[in-house]
């Protein structure tokens, strides 16, 4: 694992690393380094990703993480010469259980996950994107579940695909295999936010800014809380939520928020 010192370029890069971790101030940005490959998921950067991912999640002082890829798309998937190159069918459970185990640690790890999405996501890689907690992507990115163009139905990216976008719009991606285009994700749901590509970093540096400038401990509870609270019925998530919530409220940060608010200044966070 190499830690750059700089932003890693849309256009990266010869290095071998399969991802590229760079640290600015309190931010990870994550760079999926498989550039010629159009960063597919091979089982060793999954491997990589979900060292790289427990790693910040046991970082307090790591607040976000911003996930991109390299050269000219975001990742196109599983790598599907490697996978089928082992024919067996534990092969196969075990290489979704790992997927899956990454995906869900996007979601369970404190720091809000960022994806800067680019060029194309499919497969695995738009089930990437769906997994992350927000998205930001360039004009004339596409996204597709296009598994059933080979015969294989996306069963594991239908998982978070499901539950950003409609029941209805998530068969047509995963029925028809077909491209929807960065406006179309916008309008379903999939995405946050969608910019001309000179934009991109602009546009993702100032989604980050708008939460780094909040409570850490607010963003951190209520991210966790979001995602249990989804598990549970209605009435169920509503006691849930206000246990969370009276707890949140004896926080030294929730009596700053309230005094700075009063008497109109800027709150001094002290993330506890």
């Amino acid at each position: 694992m190499k830690h750059a010192e700089n932003q890693i370029p849309e256009s990266l890069s010869s290095s071998e690393d399969l991802v590229i971790r760079n640290e600015e101030n309190s931010v990870v940005t994550l760079t999926l380094n498989r550039p010629k490959q159009f960063n597919a998921l091979s089982e060793a950067m999954l491997k990589i990703l979900q060292r790289e991912l427990d790693s910040i999640s046991n970082n307090e002082n790591l607040r976000l993480v911003i996930l991109q890829g390299a050269g000219n798309v975001f990742s196109a998937g599983h790598d599907l010469k490697e996978m089928i190159a082992n024919r067996k069918e534990e092969y196969y459970q075990n290489l979704f259980l790992q997927c899956s185990k990454m995906m869900m640690t996007l979601n369970r790890m404190p720091q809000p996950i960022i994806a800067k999405v680019h060029g194309i996501a499919t497969a695995a890689g738009c089930q990437l994107v769906a997994a992350c907690d927000l998205a930001v992507a360039a004009e004339g990115t596409r996204f597709a579940t296009s598994g059933i163009n080979v015969g294989l139905f996306c069963s594991t990216p239908a998982v978070p695909v499901s539950r950003n976008i409609s029941r209805k719009r998530a068969m047509e991606l995963l029925l028809t295999g077909e491209f929807i285009d960065a406006e179309t994700a916008l309008n379903w749901g999939l995405l946050n936010r969608v910019v001309p590509v000179r934009k991109i970093d602009e546009e993702t540096q100032k989604l980050a800014e708008a939460i780094l400038s909040k409570s850490s401990l607010a963003v951190f509870t209520g991210k966790k809380m979001f995602y249990k609270q989804l598990e549970h019925k209605m009435e169920d998530a509503y006691t849930f939520a206000g246990k969370i919530m009276a707890c949140n409220m004896m926080a030294e940060d929730v009596s700053e928020g309230v005094d700075a608010f009063i008497n109109k200044r800027q709150a001094v966070w002290k993330g506890c």
